[in-house]
This record gives structure tokens, sequence and C-alpha cells, in this order.
């Protein structure tokens, strides 16, 4: 008697539990899956424009280049000039 109560109890549990480890295979096609669209989506958000078309040639200067790795190398680098990118409404400090 009890083993028929316990497989009344257990058999219906376990094939639930089962239940949810199953696909829905009728549904699903295999085109559908999006596994791995995050990482498309952040891989494309990264590049704005893989070919883009410039105007004019961007200008360099190998003795500007050469300056600024002396200056690197000797500590004299040159501090840029600060530059915000939001309006909070408060003032920048003036720097001298």
């Amino acid at each position: 008697m009890n083993s028929d109560l316990a497989r009344a109890v257990i058999v219906p549990v376990l094939v639930l539990t089962l239940a949810g480890c199953a696909s829905n295979a009728l549904t699903e096609k295999s085109g559908d899956l999006k596994f791995g669209d995050a990482n498309r989506q952040t891989m494309m958000a990264q590049v704005i424009n893989p070919d883009p078309v410039y105007t004019e040639p961007a200008q360099t200067s190998g003795a500007h280049a050469a300056d600024a790795v002396e200056r690197y190398r000797t500590d004299t680098v040159k501090q840029p000039d600060p530059v915000s990118t939001t309006n909070s409404g408060t003032t920048q400090p003036q720097s001298n």
C-alpha cells in the first residue's frame, strides 16, 4: 500500500520536474534563436562607420610627434586644456 502511494506521489512530481527542462521544439526554428545577439549588438555599437569617407586626409607631422615623445620621456608633457562634456549649470573654474 505504501509503495503504491509513493508511486502515485513521486512519479507525477518527477514528471513535472523534468518537464521544466524540455524545450518547445514545435515553435522554435533553427533561425529563431537569439543566442549571441548581445555580443553582436555590443560589437556593432562600437563600430560607428566601418568604411569612413574623409574630405581631406589627416594632417600629420613627424617633427611634432618626435617632440611629443621627447616631452614624454623627459616628463615635461603639456597638460591638455580641460574640456567639459556636460552643462550642469555650474561654471568651470578658470585655469591660469
